[in-house]
């Protein structure tokens, strides 16, 4: 049984900062990559960020010089450090765990950035 868990999300002012966490944990094999998706309210899920086992990371546009992804391969944890936050970037972001064999999603964290 493999888990996905996200934490970290919450309500921020315009131009503030948060730091989301994920860890994933149970029958892990071979993890390849890991990242973070997001899903705005009448929105289709968009890729925000991911980082391979080798650390080669790749960002959307949109959250470049903004967002920074980095992994703990030790703890299979994986983090998203995301500064000067918009109302744009509100959220539900969802963790992605990529093996060689299967794909884990997390349930999601909620971020809210009011202006």
């Amino acid at each position: 049984q493999v888990q996905v868990v996200e934490s970290g999300g919450g309500l921020v002012q315009d131009g503030g900062s948060l730091r989301l966490s994920c860890v994933a944990s149970g029958n892990l094999v071979s993890i390849q990559t890991m990242g973070w998706y997001r899903q705005a309210p009448g929105k289709q899920r968009e890729l925000v960020a991911t980082i391979t086992r080798g650390g080669s990371t790749h960002y959307v546009d949109s959250v470049k010089g903004r967002f920074t992804i980095s992994t703990n391969n030790a703890k299979n944890t994986v983090y998203l450090q995301m500064n000067r936050l918009n109302p744009e970037d509100t959220a539900v972001y969802y963790c992605n765990v990529d093996t060689t064999w299967n794909n884990y999603w997390g349930k999601g964290t909620l971020v809210t950035v009011f202006s």
